[in-house]
């Protein structure tokens, strides 16, 4: 993929009998500072989300209810699929990775951490594009 690999990330659980406790900091547990948080939901398990790339703007997308499928593509002709269906997991996705998130269940909540402030520029919607771009990389 990119020089820096996508992951699975893995957060620590806190919790007692009240219930349990998920902690996620930036530049901690995850390997940016976190400039931007969203979420998504009410997505049929039909639609697909994502269908892009950004020149900067790294990610860790954790689905904090139900659950939801991530795939990526590197342009270069390799992608992988990750099942997100746990609360204290998450996956990181650096710059300039093709990401298209699907097959939500009906109760997903799928939570966005950006290492950028929104900036429609550093989006490559198109994926012919996008492997044009990934192609003159590294």
């Amino acid at each position: 993929m990119n020089e820096k690999k996508v992951q699975m990330l893995e957060f620590q659980q806190r919790g007692d009998e009240r219930g349990r406790l998920v902690v996620v900091e930036g530049e901690s547990d995850v390997p940016f500072e976190i400039k931007r948080i969203f979420y998504i939901y009410g997505s049929d398990p039909d639609v697909i989300r994502g269908q892009h790339a950004n020149k900067k703007t790294e990610f860790v997308l954790i689905n904090v209810a139900g659950r939801s499928k991530v795939r990526i593509k590197d342009g270069k002709g390799n992608e992988a699929v990750f099942s997100l269906n746990r609360p204290h997991t998450g996956i990181y996705l650096p710059n300039m990775v093709w990401k298209d998130m699907y097959d939500f269940s009906g109760d997903s909540v799928l939570l966005c951490l950006a290492s950028e402030h929104y900036d429609a520029e550093e989006y490559i919607r198109n994926y012919e594009e996008f492997e044009k771009l990934a192609n003159q990389m590294k």
